[in-house]
């Protein structure tokens, strides 16, 4: 009997070895994102940088849906505005104010800032998409924050020029919350594929048009700037936001915003290890809270959720329904 056993509860612990490595993995690709993007800021301005990341992203995934000949109808009726919508915010919106902050202001406090998307996501999560959190995981998302703090103290508000960049950054942060939550209530269930697809097409659009009102565009292509555009169209968009989407696919959005909290501490780290920058001990301690705070939020604590007649708002993809429609999905 053990030897039958045996095949069915492998399925079961590989999917549990992934759960657990898509976290990480995204945070290292998230952290890598910022090296690459200063190497590419010194050869091309960042509009240009950001609209190249997309077109690429669309490019290849459009390609993608023709060799699988994927049908484009999957996403049927309003589901094309959202997925768009979804796109522009999180990949748009949050690029884009980012990449033009780091022009005047390090990646520390941009990442700082960054990390204030968890808090927001899992307060607004609350009313808008039934979502409820254990005790534990709002120490977590305390825990999270103040040690992404101790990294970087109140560095960030020294300069003028690096607050200007900070208010820019939080107007991305914004967008980030706002796309994390519009895709957990539209969007979730969507196919992969079709989603992205649709939302990197949408962002593309929205970062060239971005890119020929606000700035005149300058490249020179360097190997250097090859290789960051590269990377960080590649790993970092196409890679990290489709882990992005699938922890939200999988669980809740505040669980899945909480990895930004490790962002800061493993950038620092690769800072360190790459580009042979100084890790403080600061750095250390804060690495290690933040990683306490994103485990407490990240834990299988049962979560209760308000019945879709309690709800303010109608949910869709949420509740005692999303579990069927997904295994229906898988089956078909």
């Amino acid at each position: 009997m053990s030897i039958t056993a045996a095949p069915a509860a492998a399925p079961g612990r590989m999917a549990e070895l992934t759960a657990r490595a898509v976290p990480l993995l995204f945070v290292l690709l998230w952290s890598s994102s910022f090296i690459a993007a200063r190497v590419g800021l010194r050869h091309l301005t960042p509009l240009l940088f950001v609209a190249l990341r997309m077109v690429a992203c669309a490019v290849v995934l459009t390609a993608v849906m023709l060799v699988l000949r994927r049908p484009w109808h999957a996403l049927r009726g309003r589901v094309w505005l959202h997925c768009a919508v979804a796109g522009v915010l999180v990949n748009g919106v949050l690029l884009m104010t980012a990449h033009v902050a780091m022009v005047h202001t390090p990646a520390a406090p941009i990442a700082l800032i960054q990390t204030l998307n968890p808090l927001l996501t899992a307060v607004l999560a609350v009313p808008l998409l039934g979502e409820r959190l254990h005790p534990l995981q709002w120490l977590g998302l305390l825990l999270g924050l103040a040690g992404v703090v101790l990294i970087l103290g109140l560095a960030a508000l020294h300069s003028r020029t690096e607050f200007s960049g900070l208010l820019l950054t939080a107007g991305g942060v914004l967008g980030l919350v706002a796309g994390t939550l519009y895709f957990g209530r539209f969007c979730r269930g969507v196919p992969m594929l079709e989603g992205a697809t649709v939302q990197f097409i949408a962002c593309a659009i929205a970062c060239v048009i971005c890119m020929f009102v606000f700035e005149t565009p300058h490249a020179d292509w360097t190997p250097g700037a090859v290789a960051a555009v590269a990377w960080n169209g590649a790993f970092v968009s196409l890679g990290g936001m489709a882990l992005y989407f699938t922890m939200l696919n999988r669980g809740a959005a505040a669980r899945a915003a909480a990895n930004f909290y490790l962002v800061p501490g493993t950038a620092a780290v690769m800072a360190w290890l790459l580009l042979g920058e100084a890790l403080a001990p600061l750095t250390v301690l804060g690495l290690i809270i933040s990683s306490v705070g994103c485990a407490l939020v990240n834990r299988r604590i049962p979560v209760a959720r308000t019945s879709p007649a309690e709800s303010p708002l109608p949910l869709r993809g949420v509740g005692p329904r999303s579990g069927p429609t997904r295994g229906a999905e898988r089956r078909g």
